[in-house]
């Protein structure tokens, strides 16, 4: 392409570089000085993308893309690589690098839980199954196995449907929970909208669901519509 006078003796514009900072307020070298727990989470996601613009540093980039989310983190974690790289700076290397991030830390949380769990109450089952249902824009509907214990022998998917709702057929649920001898079993579906009131359809599963399990000694202990902030308890309200 033939450059313009103007182009040709245009300054070149380099890009804003973080090594031209002070030692102590660059993100690699300050984890180093003094600890990752000192790093904003901006610093820290600036490290992961690695480079910035012409006009805006790495962190300023990564300031650009919280404020997006509210500073929210989790609000961070629910962006796919799409959403990512329409941010300007990010391309699909730097977005599929935030994307991986998050998910092992989400990974992480998962493994904490996967210890030996006991169940005493309606908190404990929400918190368990978060690492599987927190973020996520569509529904799902699991199931946790217990022994006579009430300790965690399984969790285990059934179903994943759209933005509105999931399929949860007794049939497979309770085949799932005789082929694995459980004692008893823990229903929990998400509702991406974040509205954790129970729908005649929910209702109507949970009471179904109740009745099967009596007859085959196998009771159905309570079931949580998980939001991604709160939870609803059929157990807790006096529904089972």
């Amino acid at each position: 392409m033939k450059q313009t006078e103007a182009t040709a003796n245009a300054p070149y514009v380099q890009p804003l570089n973080i090594k031209t900072w002070a030692e102590e307020d660059r993100p690699r070298e300050k984890l180093l000085l003094k600890g990752k727990a000192a790093l904003s989470d901006a610093e820290l996601i600036a490290i992961l993308i690695g480079s910035g613009t012409p006009k805006l540093t790495a962190v300023d980039v990564a300031k650009l893309i919280l404020t997006a989310v509210g500073n929210d983190l989790n609000e961070l974690a629910k962006l796919s690589v799409k959403d990512l790289m329409k941010h300007k700076g990010i391309g699909e290397a730097k977005a599929i690098t935030i994307v991986s991030a998050l998910e092992l830390g989400r990974r992480r949380k998962e493994t904490a839980a996967a210890a030996r769990t006991q169940i005493t109450c309606s908190t404990d089952i929400y918190n368990y199954i978060k690492p599987q249902l927190l973020d996520l824009p569509h529904e799902e509907f699991w199931i946790i196995l217990l022994n006579r214990a009430n300790i965690v022998m399984k969790k285990e998917s059934i179903s994943s449907g759209g933005v509105a709702g999931t399929v949860a057929d007794p049939k497979i649920i309770f085949k799932k929970a005789l082929e694995q001898l459980a004692s008893s079993i823990i229903l929990v579906h998400n509702h991406p909208s974040g509205n954790i009131k129970p729908s005649a359809a929910d209702i109507s599963l949970t009471k179904k669901m109740k009745e099967a399990g009596q007859f085959l000694d196998l009771p159905v202990l309570d079931h949580i519509i998980f939001t991604d902030n709160d939870y609803y308890s059929f157990a807790d309200e006096g529904l089972l």
